[in-house]
């Protein structure tokens, strides 16, 4: 974002960026517990193996407990994205009609989450004597709502980001912050490595519970495979367990780069939109500059980033090893502990995946690997 980025937010509204940098920061805080619990020594979950006649089970022995937090702190996200629509309504509508609003109208400003056109008739219709004259039928502000609405989406209106927003903003209010869980978002056998994780499967939406069995194979089989377990969040009144931080990240893009900007300007999507963080934490004598210089990485950006790089790190500390004439898998964690993320993620990105036992790549990647053994023997002689 530039100094001249910022043209269409209007001073009144420099708040609205304030709640939203607040949000993400709330889900920074969410990705940090996240990745220490993803990434614990023992792992998310534990697996045994259980005989079932000439059948061995694979069966989820434990799940580590989810931080307490890590709820409560979505909920506060949750919370931040709404009022920052909230509050931008309400400042539009006292700015529009050109006075503090009294009591009785000050009640009425709020944004509707309408899953069908009958619904937001009806919001129009409320207290319409009262109404601020912003907010009545035909005013321009209430075109702009109009455009927000989740009954737009008419194949799943449900599935709109407004009325997630609203479904789980009202659950944590009003009944129990969101229910967050491990789930299973997929797996393969390690003989048969996908080209990429669209390329697989979907497993089931669900909870991963003590006693689930993941897979059966023939009893004296042993086949190696890869899970991918994750954080899912409870949709209230579903059954839907989508992955936690890819809810969060949909939900605040969309508040951020269109709800925000449509509400304020009556616009469509605005280039460059507004950061996902700017410096909130001290006092600017200039907000529109900190502004500018804000970040444009979302914190589940960042998260995907950090949790690939952990993942990755692991990965090489045990493929490294392999190789004739390796340091010690301490040494080399020490080696990849001290690269950046995207460092870490470069190095992995040269060793190539097969579906196969392809002669070439398998000495490219032998190659690769002993090259990266020898940088870790190098930053273990620099010591």
């Amino acid at each position: 974002m530039t100094d001249t980025a910022s043209h269409w937010l209007p001073e009144r509204h420099l708040g609205a960026a304030a709640t939203l940098s607040h949000a993400d920061e709330l889900i920074g805080q969410v990705s940090d517990l996240l990745l220490a619990y993803q990434t614990q020594p023992d792992g998310v979950f534990g697996l045994c193996e259980v005989p079932a006649g000439s059948f061995s089970r694979t069966v989820v022995e434990r799940v580590a407990p989810i931080p307490r937090k890590v709820p409560l702190l979505v909920a506060d996200a949750l919370v931040a994205l709404r009022a920052a629509l909230e509050h931008a309504l309400f400042t539009e509508v006292e700015f529009l009609d050109g006075a503090p609003l009294d009591e009785r109208a000050a009640r009425l400003v709020e944004m509707p989450a309408s899953n069908t056109y009958e619904k937001f008739e009806e919001w129009k219709r409320k207290g319409i004597r009262d109404r601020p004259p912003s907010l009545r039928d035909g005013s321009e502000l209430v075109r702009r709502i109009d455009r927000l609405q989740p009954f737009h989406l008419r194949s799943n209106p449900q599935m709109h980001p407004l009325a997630r927003l609203v479904l789980l903003t009202n659950h944590a209010k009003h009944r129990t912050p969101a229910i967050t869980a491990v789930r299973l978002a997929a797996m393969y056998q390690d003989d048969q490595i996908p080209r990429s994780l669209s390329d697989l499967q979907p497993r089931p939406e669900e909870p991963l519970r003590v006693g689930d069995v993941i897979a059966e194979t023939p009893m004296g089989t042993r086949v190696e495979v890869t899970l991918f377990p994750t954080i899912g969040i409870n949709r209230p009144g579903t059954d839907r367990w989508p992955v936690l931080m890819q809810e969060l990240d949909e939900i605040s893009y969309w508040v951020r780069t269109q709800a925000v900007q449509r509400l304020l300007t009556g616009m469509e999507q605005l280039d460059p939109a507004l950061p996902t963080r700017y410096e909130i934490a001290v006092g600017h004598q200039d907000e529109r500059r900190a502004i500018s210089m804000g970040s444009t990485t979302s914190a589940a950006s960042r998260h995907t980033q950090r949790l690939t790089a952990a993942l990755a790190r692991s990965r090489l500390v045990d493929i490294i090893g392999q190789i004739e004439g390796s340091p010690s898998h301490k040494q080399i964690a020490a080696w990849l502990a001290q690269l950046t993320d995207e460092e870490v993620l470069d190095r992995q990105s040269r060793l190539k995946a097969t579906h196969t036992h392809d002669r070439a790549i398998m000495i490219h990647n032998i190659q690769v690997l002993e090259r990266l053994r020898d940088e870790a023997l190098g930053c273990g002689r620099d010591e």
